[in-house]
């Protein structure tokens, strides 16, 4: 399961493609032997023109101050996921620690940061494998690995006509292959932004969490098993305030049927009764929605995801925010304000690409945050605004109808049902202190908290996308 950048691009690639070099170099890498987040300081790559320092504003400089005073009364606690949310100094909240349900199931899953494959004796992975090989159209893998495996797919020729619905080469979002169903990359309530951020858990967002909360805001969080694994109890949050949780995906397009299958199979399956694939293991629920980054999917990758039951999210507006340039990013979120000031959105809503990734795309996600609720009559999850009411495979977890949610129901059930076969599913939540983490001897390096929401100095930091997110 190996590596990704954290950035999504909405540019439309020359037929036949231009070199894509949309990784940035300073990937944020996870151990295998100890799951533990690994954050880059800015120090570690080199400055680029697309760097801009972010100074925030008065509002957020008040509010940020008001957490800071806080967090000196507050317990420091990595051992739930309670615990860790009342954690408000990031660095203390990026402090490394070990989850046993994690660390007791890593072995069964495919090696961190390389390219997943069935496991050697997973018979029931190779038996749902058989089982959709027939549903998957006979397209080849995009590009030459490893340089596509990040995106790059220059030298790569693909007929202009776009037979496979390749959204990184047109925008593509009705597949081609008959049966498959249309990406998500608008919403149908009017007025309404479908709302979301990918790239999560980051190992430091309490202060942006918390700030959703004082809004009483919840959205569509797409997370990275990688950062799953590295910062579960992170990641519970997410259910926990209410948010739904999706999974985002590998540049799929890159791998052959058993890599991406294998990629995807392996955030959502249970591996055994108490052994449950990553996002299940760690959270307690089974994702029916992804996101492939870069919005890199055709037809084969559609068939795939869709036979295992995920439907695809992509994008109609980006923020650009993974490149951590100010300019760009504040240019984007007005560029939206003013489209949905015109009345483009007065039929049907729309879907905005921001990321939970680092202290810059968060402190931006506040900074605009008052002045998209200004234009916009509703922001809500994408299932929300789909009206999913029921996001996971599990019985009992629900997301509120569009209809209770304007009205003032923001959160649904994050219980589930008592009567799961699959395992103490409901458990996960509930009975987190008994799978109580421990803090390590190490910390990270003074400057290291990727998602410190301050209004500070800071270069991106990429999280990286774990080729299966499905660790």
């Amino acid at each position: 399961m190996g590596a990704r950048g954290g950035g999504d691009t909405p540019h439309i690639i020359p037929v036949p493609p231009s070199p894509l070099l949309l990784v940035p170099p300073h990937l944020v890498q996870v151990s295998p032997s100890s799951a533990l987040l690994l954050a880059l300081t800015p120090c570690d790559f080199p400055p680029t023109n697309d760097m801009h320092l972010f100074a925030s504003s008065s509002v957020l400089l008040g509010f940020i101050g008001a957490l800071a005073f806080l967090s000196t009364a507050v317990a420091q606690d990595h051992t739930t996921e309670e615990g860790e949310a009342q954690i408000l100094d990031p660095t203390v909240e990026c402090t490394p620690y070990t989850y046993p349900p994690v660390a007791q199931a890593q072995n069964q899953f495919p090696p961190m940061w390389t390219v997943a494959t069935i496991l050697p004796g997973d018979t029931a992975a190779q038996n749902k494998y058989n089982s959709i090989q027939g549903k998957i159209p006979n397209i080849p893998p995009k590009g030459t690995q490893p340089q596509s495996l990040s995106g790059d797919f220059g030298g790569f020729s693909y007929p202009s006509n776009d037979p496979d619905c390749w959204w990184t080469s047109t925008h593509c979002t009705n597949p081609k292959m008959a049966g498959l169903p249309a990406d998500i990359n608008t919403v149908p309530e009017p007025g309404t932004l479908g709302y979301g951020f990918d790239d999560g858990p980051n190992c430091g967002h309490n202060g942006f969490y918390d700030y959703l909360q004082s809004k009483n805001q919840t959205a569509t969080m797409f997370y990275i098993g990688s950062n799953i694994m590295s910062v579960p109890l992170e990641a519970q949050r997410a259910l926990a305030d209410g948010h739904e949780v999706c999974t985002l995906g590998p540049t799929v397009t890159a791998l052959t049927n058993e890599q991406a299958f294998a990629e995807l199979y392996y955030i959502l399956r249970s591996l055994t009764q108490f052994q449950m694939a990553l996002i299940k293991l760690v959270i307690g629920v089974t994702p029916t929605c992804w996101r492939p980054p870069y919005g890199d999917v055709d037809d084969r990758i559609r068939a795939i995801a869709g036979a295992l039951g995920l439907q695809n999210i992509i994008w109609q507006y980006d923020s650009s925010d993974w490149l951590g340039n100010a300019s760009v990013t504040d240019a984007n979120y007005q560029a939206l304000i003013n489209t949905a000031t015109s009345g483009a959105f007065n039929n049907v809503g729309t879907i905005f690409l921001t990321h939970e990734l680092s202290n810059f795309t968060m402190s931006e996600a506040i900074k605009w945050y008052d002045n998209l609720a200004s234009v916009f009559k509703h922001l809500v999850p994408v299932g929300v605004a789909l009206n999913k009411t029921k996001p996971y495979v599990e019985d009992g977890y629900t997301l509120p109808t569009f209809a209770q949610y304007v009205n003032g129901t923001h959160i649904g059930s994050i219980v589930g049902s008592v009567n799961e076969t699959t395992s103490s599913i409901t458990s996960t939540i509930t009975s987190t202190a008994s799978h109580t983490a421990t803090t390590t001897s190490s910390t990270p390096t003074a400057g290291t908290n990727a998602a410190q929401i301050l209004p500070i100095n800071s270069g991106m930091h990429s999280i990286g996308v774990l080729v299966a997110d499905a660790r």
